[in-house]
């Protein structure tokens, strides 16, 4: 389903497909990823960018050789040559941003976590599905080359029957009290380890491991105050930092979660998977770029562990200093993929939804004491 609002008189030296005008909100991450994987893509080409500043926004669009400069997200979505969005704001802003752009009838890729609550979720999934617009979530871990092979491996039984998964993710990003409280000291906002790091780690487990039944979960704060970044008042810190979590898979597997942004030297991001016919460690110990330096092990019948080579055809074609260039780029080939066919491929918005319940569900379990069971995703994709 080519979008309506795509110039025709713009198109790729290869194939001849239409470029796909998008504009960028959030100027953040958006400035560091999203831009430079627009404009990297053959497909995309960011034709704006909005700022609530418009004297930034102008500066932001100067820098990057951007046509066009909105503070208001309807003037944004009012231009014609504007056919999707991608918005990369804090998680409290997701919502109604996505909504507006959704209701626009524009093609949607959202950061996550995608929104505060499976409620909001749940509509956005809705609203995209009645406008028959494609919208897409920033998965990325699914499209790294050593995770592939390790969904490979997986999915052609490497480890036999599953006995058990563990999943470390302890990293030092808010390990220094001294860093400024904002947003993301506040649980209402959707700050917090959980909405940073979990929204992602549930995305994978479902994507390589298959759905929940259950789980129980503990969520921490070490660092109960942050210095106001204009006054130096200290102020109250109500977002988790460290998260715990035990899931019981549909398959009955049992699964061990502990992130972390509060670790000094923390062993970084491995996913461990022991099964009755071997093993499959994945792992990198890269503190500074959460994408770079994953490496793939594997052990059969008890035999000594094995670096697992990654395939030259999984490989990214081309890699950048920052690490999460290369898979956003892959994000946004599928999503570009969807709107060509009007389909939304994986990691679609219904991803997005369930993500965002394990994560309400987490923090119910959390404030209940108890294990919860997981309903089906279908029943809040009705």
């Amino acid at each position: 389903m080519p979008s309506p609002s795509v110039d025709p008189d713009c198109e790729t030296a290869a194939g001849n497909l239409p470029v796909i005008g998008v504009a960028v909100v959030g100027t953040g991450f958006g400035q560091k990823v999203h831009i430079p994987g627009f404009q990297a893509h053959p497909r995309t080409q960011v034709v704006a960018v909005y700022h609530r500043d418009l004297n930034k926004a102008k500066g932001i669009a100067q820098a990057h050789n951007i046509p066009h400069a909105c503070n208001t997200l309807s003037d944004l979505v009012a231009l014609p040559e504007v056919a999707a969005v991608s918005i990369s704001t804090p998680p409290f802003l997701h919502y109604e941003m996505a909504k507006t752009v959704l209701q626009a009838r524009k093609h949607l890729l959202l950061e996550k976590p995608t929104t505060l609550s499976v409620s909001e979720a749940q509509e956005l999934y809705k609203l995209a599905v009645a406008n028959k617009v494609i919208a897409t979530l920033d998965f990325e871990f699914r499209f790294v080359p050593a995770w592939q092979k390790f969904a490979e491996m997986l999915s052609q039984g490497y480890v036999g029957q599953k006995r058990l998964i563990k999943i470390d993710w302890l990293v030092s990003s808010r390990a220094d009290a001294s860093r400024p409280w904002n947003w993301y000291s506040r649980k209402d906002q959707g700050g917090g380890a959980l909405g940073a790091l979990g929204s992602h780690t549930f995305d994978y487990i479902s994507w390589l491991f298959g759905s929940v039944r259950r789980l129980s979960a503990h969520l921490s704060t070490a660092i109960p105050l942050r210095p106001d970044p204009v006054t130096g008042e200290l102020k109250p810190v109500d977002a988790d930092d460290s998260c715990m979590l035990m899931l019981e898979l549909a398959d009955g597997t049992p699964c061990q979660v502990c992130i972390s942004a509060c670790t000094y030297q923390g062993r970084g991001h491995w996913v461990e998977v022991y099964g009755d016919r071997g093993t499959l460690i994945l792992g990198s110990d890269n503190q500074k770029d959460y994408v770079h330096g994953f490496r793939l092990w594997a052990s059969q019948a008890g035999q000594a562990l094995v670096e697992v080579k990654i395939p030259p055809h999984l490989a990214f074609p081309q890699t950048y200093t920052d690490g999460r260039i290369a898979p956003f780029i892959r994000v946004v080939d599928q999503w570009v993929q969807g709107i060509d066919t009007g389909e939304a491929i994986e990691p679609a918005l219904r991803s997005g939804v369930y993500s965002q319940l394990l994560m309400d569900l987490t923090h119910q379990s959390h404030t209940q004491g108890r294990w919860l069971n997981v309903p089906a995703l279908s029943e809040f994709l009705k």
